[in-house]
């Protein structure tokens, strides 16, 4: 069972999933063949050799991430990590659930009957009204 990230471990998570290219299934697979996102961040660079035509994965910088956990921190808002005991179990058992969620409020009503609205980082005008 994968177990969430602890101190460092964070950043390098957050390191991992926020790179371009690095979506939950890729960040998944990059955990189980490295055993942790540290390993899996030195082993980029030359599996995006490897790759070829695909585009190149852009590693997600230290800065940027501690800029996101500051930001966070400022709203009131933290990160939910897979594997942790605040990330919701339903959402766990999905197909490459995602490896972070943000949580602003109690994230234990995460685990209770609710609607949720999932969008794009870029919404569209149109999908911005009807959310």
């Amino acid at each position: 069972m994968l177990r969430g990230p602890v101190d460092e471990e964070v950043v390098d998570w957050l390191r991992l999933i926020r790179s371009h290219n690095v979506g939950p299934a890729t960040f998944l697979s990059l955990l189980s063949r490295f055993g942790d996102a540290k390993e899996a961040l030195a082993a980029l660079p030359a599996l995006t050799q490897k790759v070829g035509g695909r585009a190149p994965i852009v590693i997600a910088s230290r800065d940027s991430v501690l800029r996101e956990m500051d930001r966070a921190a400022r709203l009131g808002a933290h990160h939910v990590f897979l594997g942790t005991p605040d990330y919701p179990p339903k959402l766990a058992a999905i197909h490459a659930p995602p490896p972070v969620v943000m949580v602003r409020g109690d994230a234990r009503l995460m685990s209770k009957r609710a609607i949720g609205v999932v969008g794009a980082r870029k919404a569209s005008a149109a999908g911005k009204t009807m959310a």
